[in-house]
């Protein structure tokens, strides 16, 4: 079922619900490829598919990427209004909303749960829908050290405007270990044979988490590489679907 939350035409969700009467968790699902507009919530299909049979409703959001309209505040916006246009779907369990994203959506799935703790004005501040967990599957989840790094080619600085000396109030406001703690359960599952984001991210990630106070587990696995981590059979995927069921 495909629900417009915005006049944009990328400003749309799928939605699959399970079989069974509600009310139903739900996992928003947010797409990687460096919020390029180039890429979709196709990427996320599968995973959609495999929630839905395991008893949890998928929202599976596409956004505003760079080249599209998308970038500063652009993309933030999209991501706050998709998982915000749940309230008016019935039959879900809005206590029960987690984000999970893949790649550049797992920084988008992280920021989505820290929300809350944004100052009043900034995009995405006061949501009326909260995130009660997230997972990063090989998330950007430092902003700084990406943009740094070069990772993407220089998505980073693409999609906030300016490299991290320059718009240092942006990284701080959207960079996950930045707004650390974000005070939910969060799961950053990686692949060692990841080519495009680094592992030890996820690693350095999880331990500033922890010294936080935030709940986080981590999962490095040797056996998937980048991409993996969005198929539903793969060794990855089964340990973030393990992870949410149990939560």
């Amino acid at each position: 079922m495909v629900r417009h939350y915005g006049t944009n035409r990328t400003q749309v969700g799928e939605l699959s619900l399970p079989a069974g009467p509600g009310p139903h968790p739900v996992v928003v699902l947010l797409h990687g490829g460096f919020w390029h507009a180039l890429y979709g919530r196709r990427l996320m299909s599968k995973l959609a598919a495999d929630l839905a049979v395991n008893g949890v409703a998928a929202w599976n959001l596409d956004y505003r990427g760079i080249g599209g309209g998308g970038g500063w505040p652009a993309a933030f916006d999209d991501i706050a209004a998709g998982i915000d246009a749940l309230a008016a779907v019935p039959g879900l369990d809005l206590t029960r909303v987690t984000a999970v994203g893949h790649s550049a959506g797992g920084q988008l799935a992280l920021w989505a749960a820290a929300r809350p703790g944004l100052p009043a004005g900034m995009p995405g501040s006061a949501p009326p829908v909260t995130v009660a967990a997230a997972v990063a599957l090989a998330g950007v989840v430092d902003l700084v050290d990406a943009d740094r790094r070069g990772i993407g080619g220089g998505a980073v600085a693409q999609l906030l405007g300016g490299r991290s000396e320059e718009v240092a109030e942006r990284y701080r406001m959207t960079s996950p270990i930045e707004r650390l703690p974000l005070g939910v359960p969060q799961l950053l599952v990686h692949g060692v044979r990841d080519r495009h984001v680094p592992a030890d991210m996820s690693e350095r990630y999880a331990e500033a988490a922890l010294a936080a106070g935030d709940p986080v587990d981590l999962a490095v696995r040797h056996d998937v590489g980048h991409m993996d981590l969005i198929e539903p059979r793969s060794p990855g995927w089964s340990v973030a679907l393990d992870w949410l069921l149990r939560i």
